[in-house]
């Protein structure tokens, strides 16, 4: 079984995906926080404008940010 303290989530996008993401920053870290988690990472597509948002919410409550994007070159 796999507990919360050892898993971290990847893939992810966020609001600031261009037409797939939905889950707003401030609530992503919430729930990551809530559930123990150590870190996240977002990987939206075609964007990485809510990365300054999500980097400084994250190290706001001891959570380390993994910031990625999915590009299409």
């Amino acid at each position: 079984m796999v507990k919360n303290q050892d898993f971290v989530h990847l893939h992810l996008h966020s609001s600031y995906s261009i037409l797939d993401g939905m889950i707003k920053i401030d609530d992503l870290i919430e729930k990551v926080k809530s559930l123990g988690m150590p870190a996240v990472a977002i990987t939206d597509h075609g964007s990485i404008s809510g990365a300054i948002h999500f980097y400084d919410k994250a190290i706001e409550n001891s959570i380390k940010p993994i910031i990625g994007a999915e590009l299409y070159i």
